[in-house]
């Protein structure tokens, strides 16, 4: 039998897992010394919602459950588990604890990303008593890794027009309700990324995990980031960035000057597409190209599984979609942006409804 290298160990079982179509995403950190690469998992957007006592909706679920077994059986090993946001639906200490007892049953350390769905009801606490702090960041084999709160908003929305946090919160959580205010990270986090890093070498690679973009695609759902474009200049001195987002449900990509972003899919369901919704303007980066949804009636349409391998700073990410093609995004470096290599070019658009 011939001997694998660990590149190969992964890609074999990115493509047996992948056809188990997963919704959690693996990582590798590839490096000229090879015993500085490593790997980690990526699960997203749960949305675990309660009917009532102990009974909650079984597809979010199952959703989560299987991510956290298949993460189990990763071969090698990941390193660790991102969470990236949303354990909740409206945010309730029942919703928030059922789903970090089927996030426990993971053999890894897990870093927590806070999504709105888990903050907008009693503001964070919850979260927070159970979590930690919601942002951060710490060194991991040469990589620096950044933990944002980057669902935020202005106080007067916040604290002055909600009679209580229950409206507060289903207000925020409403998909077409405009009544919303837009997502930040804010002065105080600001401040302290600058401070953060300024104590890291220019040459180290840097990963940012926020659960909004930190990138202005669709305001009218939040696929936004108020103050993205100030979060993007105290990353552009680096010279290989990638940021990972979960919240918008579907695959997107895009590159602005030094920064790679990448959206994970969720474990719950896929959001539409922008261009459903005539209430507001679509602004979608011209780099970002969305899913080929396969059938808008199943309930885990374009929730999958993505591979992720980044070598010398750049991401390759090969998704598995429930009865779709599986596709693969990757960073062209004569382009010198992220490409998919099928739909670049030709995507084929949302089908009709039937």
């Amino acid at each position: 039998m011939s001997k694998l290298n660990r590149r190969e160990l992964l890609k074999g079982a990115g493509v047996l897992l992948a056809a188990g179509t997963l919704p959690v995403s693996m990582v590798e950190m590839a490096f000229a010394d090879n015993s500085k690469n490593f790997t980690f998992a990526y699960i997203s957007d749960s949305h675990i919602q309660q009917i009532k006592g102990n009974i909650f909706v079984r597809n979010w679920d199952r959703g989560l459950i299987r991510s956290v077994a298949e993460t189990n059986l990763m071969d090698p090993k990941p390193d660790f588990v991102f969470y990236g946001g949303d354990i909740a639906q409206l945010g309730k200490k029942s919703e928030i604890d059922h789903g970090l007892e089927i996030l426990s049953g993971l053999r890894q350390k897990v870093h927590y990303v806070m999504g709105e769905h888990d903050y907008y009801l009693d503001l964070g606490e919850h979260w927070k008593k159970r979590l930690g702090p919601d942002y951060y960041s710490f060194d991991h084999k040469g990589v620096h890794f950044v933990v944002l709160n980057s669902i935020l908003t202005y106080d007067d929305w916040t604290y002055n027009r909600w009679a209580d946090g229950v409206e507060r919160m289903n207000v925020m959580a409403g998909l077409d309700d405009h009544r919303g205010s837009p997502f930040m990270v804010g002065e105080k986090q600001r401040a302290w990324l600058k401070k953060d890093l300024a104590g890291v070498d220019l040459n180290t690679p840097v990963i940012v995990f926020s659960h909004s973009p930190l990138q202005k695609i669709y305001r009218g759902w939040n696929f936004w980031t108020e103050d993205a474009e100030q979060i993007q200049a105290l990353l552009k001195p680096f010279k290989k960035v990638n940021v990972f987002y979960g919240h918008v449900h579907q695959i997107q990509y895009n590159q602005i000057g030094n920064i790679s972003f990448h959206s994970a899919m969720a474990t719950a369901w896929p959001w539409p597409y922008p261009e459903s919704n005539a209430k507001d303007a679509s602004h979608l980066p011209k780099l970002t190209v969305q899913m080929n949804r396969a059938d808008p009636f199943f309930e885990r349409d374009a929730t999958g599984w993505q591979y992720i391998d980044i070598h010398s700073g750049n991401a390759a990410m090969t998704f598995s979609l429930t009865d779709n093609s599986t596709r693969t995004v990757a960073f062209n470096p004569e382009t010198n942006r992220p490409e998919d290599t099928r739909y670049q070019n030709n995507r084929i658009p949302p089908q009709d409804h039937y």
